[in-house]
């Protein structure tokens, strides 16, 4: 339960939200923008999942928000009214949760990609601490964007942080559910994650158990990211703003994500035989990860065919040892040759691990 929310806080972050969806969606293919239009529209709507979106009414509304996009545009992000002064930076983000811990609220605030900044305010579901981190979890959101990842590595008091977003969480399950109800592909990873959690069968009943299940994994994954970042960082991050372009970005995140998912994610969840949350995994398995490790998924294949896991954690082992090797050589590139260097080493066939 939340005590009252500062006047004129939640409209400052929604606008702020705005202005970063509008600098940023077009970055997004159409597809998935009009998927996840059409899911933000339910949650300011206050809609149900799987409620019914009359085209019209949501072509209406994709119009009328675009509209206000391009009148906020270039405008600067807002000050929060909120804390002694009355005005806080909204990158401050310390500063704000100090304001806002006392009514159980917890705002984020940080960059997704270079120059991507994300923006919530939500209220607080629980905080725990995990190998020394504080694990803030934030519950019912009451500002948001389009984009909003259900977990990110900040900070909180100074001290590195994990921030999960459970509403988000929910909410990207049903976007992965609804899509998957529409084909129904029999054998794919997701088809066997919803199997084991029942979403077919009763879609609300099973969502705590997903909610709890993939918060941990989410867990697990920033703890890996924070691993890698206390062996990557400073420099890692240096090379990602020097970086040329986006596809740069996307095989950099890549490769990182791939060794936190290596070294921390996958080995704890076959350890505890978590069955339906490498399903989940697998089905998210896409992209530049996927092209920069392709044998991973046959690896998954022989474990669903009842190997016990060991083509899985041969694959594992090796993967994480060959990109631990190339996130060495993208540093040792980088201050040698600069950032055109790197992008040419991450999307050659150098960086791929065959398997």
């Amino acid at each position: 339960m939340t005590g009252d929310v500062p006047p004129g806080l939640a409209e400052a972050v929604q606008t702020n939200c705005h202005i970063a969806d509008a600098r940023h969606a077009a970055d997004m293919t159409l597809c998935i923008y009009l998927l996840q239009m059409r899911e933000f529209h339910r949650w300011e709507r206050g809609l149900p999942f799987g409620a019914a979106l009359a085209r019209e009414g949501v072509g209406a509304w994709i119009a009328a928000r675009e509209a206000l996009w391009s009148a906020l545009e270039d405008q600067p992000f807002m000050p929060l009214p909120c804390g002694p002064a009355g005005a806080l930076d909204p990158f401050d983000v310390d500063a704000v949760n100090a304001c806002l811990r006392p009514v159980g609220l917890l705002y984020g605030a940080g960059l997704v990609g270079v120059g991507r900044p994300v923006f919530f305010l939500a209220e607080q579901h629980e905080q725990t601490v995990r190998e020394g981190l504080q694990v803030l979890t934030a519950g019912r959101e009451l500002a948001r964007g389009l984009l909003a990842p259900p977990a990110a590595l900040g900070r909180a008091g100074g001290e590195p942080a994990i921030v999960l977003r459970r509403e988000s969480l929910a909410r990207w399950c049903w976007e992965k559910f609804e899509a998957y109800s529409l084909r129904r592909p029999e054998g794919s990873a997701f088809h066997a994650a919803v199997q084991a959690y029942g979403l077919d069968r009763d879609f609300e009943a099973a969502l705590p158990r997903w909610l709890d299940e993939q918060s941990e994994v989410l867990v697990l994954h920033e703890l890996g990211e924070y691993r890698a970042g206390r062996w990557l960082d400073p420099g890692w991050a240096a090379m990602r703003l020097a970086l040329p372009t986006r596809r740069a970005d996307l095989y950099a995140r890549a490769a990182r994500d791939h060794l936190a998912d290596l070294g921390v994610t996958l080995p704890a969840l076959l350890e505890r035989q978590a069955d339906a949350s490498i399903h989940v995994w697998f089905a998210n398995y896409d992209g530049v990860r996927e092209l920069l490790f392709p044998s991973l998924a046959g690896a998954y294949a022989q474990w669903r065919l009842g190997d016990d896991g060991s083509a899985l954690r041969r694959a594992i082992a090796g993967g994480y040892a060959h990109f631990s090797q190339l996130a060495q050589r993208t540093l040792d590139r980088h201050a040698r040759d600069g950032a055109a260097a790197v992008e040419r080493l991450l999307t050659s066939a150098e960086a791929v691990y065959p398997g």
